[in-house]
């Protein structure tokens, strides 16, 4: 068996000095990848496809946009406009996260050896940064208008029938993306998608309030909510995708439990060098330099540290370069160790 299991999966590791081995035999100091990219479970680097509820979703939102900024200036309703602010900005999250969904799928070229996945993590950032710059557009004229001298009247009933629409839309466009909730990007649709439902329902209790009692004010109050609500519901986003783009360790896996597995497989004298980071927001790898007391253990360890590594922590592209205990050090083995 080669050490090579996927070609296509190559890393170029010359920026630390370290040649792939040809052969077990050679491989005292050299990157084995004969277990590393063994990606047994069925693991699949691409998301399940969702490319028709990402076309259901832009359509339906767009035209729910152009129905809401209508009768959101018609009635004079800052709420319904804010709403159609947002759901602008999730037609434009959706088309960014259905590109990145087709992109990860690009087989890996000489220059991009993982291919672009990477997409994935970038789309994400740009949602949650582009929601919470429309976000603050909103909240600038709800301000401006709740101190406005005189609040400017609202047709309530209006915004009542149009925002129940939103419901209905938003509902039916977040359960397309329910079964991709895994997948940090899909999430991003599914959250947005959920959280316009729910404000959309706020926006209702709103047109309510105003028919009832003929208190305007209460119409941009809300609208500042609804941005309260969207930068709480978006911030976590923020936060995992800035994670992914730092190549930091996934937030669901442990790497100290990643490195007692490692120091603990037989023959394992010491270990140095170890980096898990998110390849997309669905794959996962890692690399490690193991220092093995009587020398290279042979493919087959190699294939089933793999996939021990994918079954136990879902990381399915494992790199181990095995070095000789008693050769020559590592110029890494004092960098970055766990």
């Amino acid at each position: 068996m080669a050490d090579h299991m996927h070609d296509h999966h190559d890393h170029d590791h010359a920026e630390h000095g370290h040649a792939h081995a040809p052969n077990p035999a050679s491989a005292g100091h050299g990157h084995s990848h004969g277990g590393g990219h063994s990606h047994g479970g069925g693991h699949s680097h691409a998301p399940a496809t969702f490319g028709r509820a990402f076309a259901i979703g832009i359509g339906l939102n767009i035209a729910f946009v152009v129905i809401e900024t209508i009768y959101g200036f018609a009635s004079e309703s800052m709420a319904l406009v804010a709403d159609a602010g947002h759901n602008l900005s999730d037609v434009l999250g959706l088309l960014v996260a259905w590109i990145a969904s087709v992109l990860v799928k690009r087989a890996p070229t000489a220059r991009f050896t993982y291919g672009l996945r990477g997409s994935s993590i970038l789309a994400a950032l740009f949602n949650a940064v582009f929601l919470l710059v429309a976000t603050g557009a909103i909240a600038w004229e709800a301000v401006a208008r709740l101190i406005a001298p005189e609040p400017q009247p609202v047709a309530g009933m209006t915004v009542m029938m149009v925002a129940g629409l939103g419901i209905l839309i938003n509902g039916v466009t977040a359960w397309l993306f329910a079964s991709g909730s895994h997948d940090i990007n899909i999430r991003g649709a599914y959250l947005h998608m959920l959280a316009d439902a729910a404000v959309s329902a706020g926006v209702v209790v709103t047109g309510l309030i105003i028919v009832l009692t003929g208190a305007a004010w209460i119409d941009p109050l809300v609208s500042l909510v609804i941005a309260g609500l969207i930068i709480w519901a978006t911030w976590g986003l923020l936060r995992d995708s800035v994670v992914m783009a730092l190549s930091a360790v996934p937030p669901g896996i442990d790497p100290t439990a990643v490195g007692a597995y490692l120091r603990g497989r037989s023959g394992v004298a010491d270990l140095h060098d170890l980096h898990i980071w998110p390849m997309s927001t669905t794959d996962i790898a890692l690399t490690a330099h193991l220092v093995m007391a009587e020398g290279h253990p042979g493919n087959g360890f190699l294939i089933a540290t793999a996939a021990e590594l994918k079954a136990r922590f879902g990381i399915g592209h494992a790199t181990l370069q095995i070095e000789e205990a008693g050769g020559p050090a590592c110029a890494l083995a004092g960098d970055c160790t766990v």
